[in-house]
């Protein structure tokens, strides 16, 4: 970067950043602040002038090829943020950047590592929450934290934030190799740059399914906090794997639960999903008995025979609906469509689902790790539900097409495993406000008399020859027949017809 860089926005961020780029006179040279604020417009900082409106003076820049603008506003509103990018890009930039609207920026310095090439996540869904992460991260000061699935979309924000956490040691820990090794790198590189504390990062390499080898890590970790994102998690996929979804994410489970016991560990959260709630697919039961798992462990009456009485171990578990731009979202999927020309496509007309940023979604967890209850679930408010075919009017009118003029949108039916709507919670649950800010809990409700109790333990045994070879049962061993049928006879959301 060599050319002119305008910074929208001449408050305390904005401000930051222009002191770095001009102490590593490395990324280019500031040429002004943009404001709307009538107070600074017209004033320098630090020998930069403040030019406003930004409306007013955008067309005045001659912008070229080179120059850059990074947004600088950590708190500005979506809508604010949607005609902010609309005059910037009539101006003639280009190269726009975005500094997130992350806690740890509104708290602390910002650095321009943390700025990013602007994307549709940032002007797409709601406004998110601030959630204040150095006051709710105080819980893990000083501790040992793991982070299952440490590469994915989940796994690795909540990494990114909890370099502001204060942990003596983050272990990174996931079973794909790349994702793991660019993770452990962005936050290295992020501690250079002067973001967070001085965490140990600790990136491991391991399968949830090795039960002994969890057990073993745990041992060796002496992990206190466990953040388990970790599953396999693309619907359509899993219904023609589901003995890879229940293996991976239910069992793989078990034994990270098991070792949590175990060895010690003073909170567990565990992530979950919509999906899980009256559950039409492999995936959302396997995800829906992890929910179970870990609650009744959090009861007492789990897998593992060791103490069940120590208090000091706390399991909780955070559900929320889909969040934007994860890998395995509509998102990057509608974008690779655009950039071929189209048709984007959508399943059904009438699909909705629940979003929100990956960002918000990771900080309202960290919150919830910390002021959560044993044995309590709890579910993020997702707002309002929005329809996948707005969500791909709005990406490609992003890229600057006209919706089925330049790119057409082909609706092309519900795949296996998906549903018109998702819900947040069941029938048998009811929703309880807490003190905490789009931090909802869930208590369960009495089952009918009618309907039997569904015994996790006992449906995983049944469940086991399929998953794990049994020399006395060898046809059970990877018998998809047989697991849904099992599946369907312990879950009266599922339906399976051999």
């Amino acid at each position: 970067m060599s050319g002119r860089i305008y910074i929208i926005g001449a408050g305390f961020a904005g401000q930051t950043l222009a002191a770095e780029i001009r102490k590593k006179a490395v990324f280019g040279e500031v040429a002004a602040f943009l404001d709307d604020d009538n107070e600074k417009i017209g004033r320098k900082i630090d020998a930069v002038p403040v030019l406003g409106p930004i409306q007013d003076v955008t067309h005045l820049l001659s912008v070229q090829a080179g120059d850059e603008a990074v947004i600088a506003m950590p708190d500005a509103s979506r809508e604010y943020l949607k005609n902010l990018y609309n005059i910037l890009k009539t101006a003639g930039f280009q190269n726009i950047r975005i500094l997130p609207s992350v806690s740890q920026i509104i708290e602390g310095d910002a650095h321009f590592i943390q700025t990013r090439s602007i994307d549709p996540q940032d002007l797409l869904g709601r406004m998110p929450v601030t959630v204040h992460l150095k006051e709710s991260l105080a819980y893990l000061r000083g501790k040992r934290v793991l982070v299952t699935g440490a590469g994915g979309s989940i796994g690795s924000e909540l990494c990114r934030q909890l370099l502001s956490g204060g942990a003596a040691r983050l272990y990174l820990f996931g079973h794909g190799e790349n994702s793991i090794y660019q993770i452990d790198k962005e936050l290295r590189l992020l501690q250079e740059e002067g973001v967070g504390e001085k965490a140990s990062i600790v990136p491991i390499i391991g399968d949830l399914k090795d039960g002994a080898y969890m057990d073993y890590l745990l041992s060796q970790l002496k992990a206190d906090v466990v953040f388990h994102t970790a599953a396999y998690k693309h619907v359509p996929l899993m219904e023609e794997n589901p003995v890879a979804a229940i293996e991976n994410n239910l069992f793989g489970t078990k034994h990270l639960v098991e070792a949590a016991r175990n060895h010690s560990v003073k909170r567990f959260v565990h992530i979950t999903t919509d999906k899980a709630v009256e559950p039409v697919s492999v995936y959302g039961i396997s995800k829906y008995l992890c929910e179970r798992l870990v609650l009744e462990e959090a009861r007492g009456a789990g897998v593992s025979s060791a103490a069940a009485d120590n208090a000091a171990l706390n399991f909780i578990v955070v559900r929320f609906g889909n969040v934007l731009g994860s890998r395995g979202s509509v998102l990057p999927v509608f974008e690779k469509q655009i950039a071929k020309g189209g048709p984007v496509t959508v399943t059904h007309p009438d699909m909705r689902r629940w979003f929100m940023t990956i960002p918000e979604a990771c900080s309202l967890v960290l919150k919830a790790g910390g002021v959560g209850k044993n044995g309590d679930l709890y579910l993020l408010d997702m707002g309002e539900p929005i329809y996948i075919r707005d969500l791909a009017e709005q990406l490609i009118k992003f890229y600057g097409f006209e919706p089925n003029k330049d790119i057409n949108i082909d609706y092309v039916g519900l795949r296996a495993g998906e549903r018109l709507d998702e819900k947040l919670w069941s029938d048998d649950e009811t929703l309880v406000p807490t003190e905490y800010s789009r931090i909802l809990r869930l208590e369960r409700n009495a089952s009918p008399a009618k309907r039997p109790v569904l015994n996790v333990c006992s449906l995983m045994e049944s469940l086991s020859p399929i998953c794990r070879f049994d020399p006395a049962r060898p046809t059970l061993y990877r018998n998809k027949e047989e697991l849904r049928s099992i599946l369907a006879e312990a879950v009266p959301s599922y339906e399976y017809t051999p």
